[in-house]
């Protein structure tokens, strides 16, 4: 059992590691410009949650590969730090991946995580961002992030991000985008 324990973080480890750069040929990433896709997902607490339900507020929509990762542990508490300087800017964080409703509660509640967390165990949402990516064998979603703005289109997109900074990063484009709209 220690074995298969050892292994099991060793893979986790090399998830948190390994660029995820397996893009499907036929995904497309809706673009700067283009209208956000909407959908509807549960979150951590069970309760399903649409996009559409955050018009008027600006979304930071980012696709992380699996919870209790390194990597994606790192950018959840990044996002969980700068919480409130989001909210400060009306804009939400919604993390997605393609794990249970179950693994996202665990993963909340040990990590102390307060924003949602959707789950899209069928794949249709992280495809529909051009997100789908694989691991070895396993279907994963892709380290993407999508600015979309209080109106519902999407006016950034970061591809293969870096965890350790993405926080700040979208925080400075938020910034930009609101003082070039006039918002600030």
């Amino acid at each position: 059992m220690k074995k298969f324990a050892r292994l099991a973080g060793a893979a986790a480890l090399a998830l948190a590691l390994i660029p995820m750069a397996v893009l499907a040929a036929d995904q497309t990433m809706p673009a700067p410009g283009q209208t956000a896709p909407t959908f509807t997902l549960p979150s951590q607490d069970g309760t399903s949650i649409s996009l559409d339900s955050f018009h008027g507020k600006w979304v930071v929509l980012y696709f992380y590969p699996k919870d209790m990762t390194q990597g994606c542990t790192i950018e959840a508490h990044n996002f969980q730090r700068d919480l409130s300087k989001f909210e400060a800017d009306n804009a939400v964080i919604v993390g997605v991946s393609v794990d249970t409703p179950d693994s996202h509660k665990q993963f909340c509640t040990k990590e102390g995580l307060t924003f949602r967390l959707l789950a899209d165990p069928e794949h249709k949402v992280v495809d529909q961002y051009g997100s789908l990516g694989h691991f070895g064998s396993a279907t994963i979603a892709m380290r993407n992030t999508f600015l979309i703005d209080p109106q519902g289109k999407v006016v950034k997109v970061w591809t293969k991000v870096d965890p350790q900074h993405h926080s700040e990063e979208v925080l400075a484009a938020l910034d930009e985008m609101k003082k070039s709209a006039g918002t600030r």
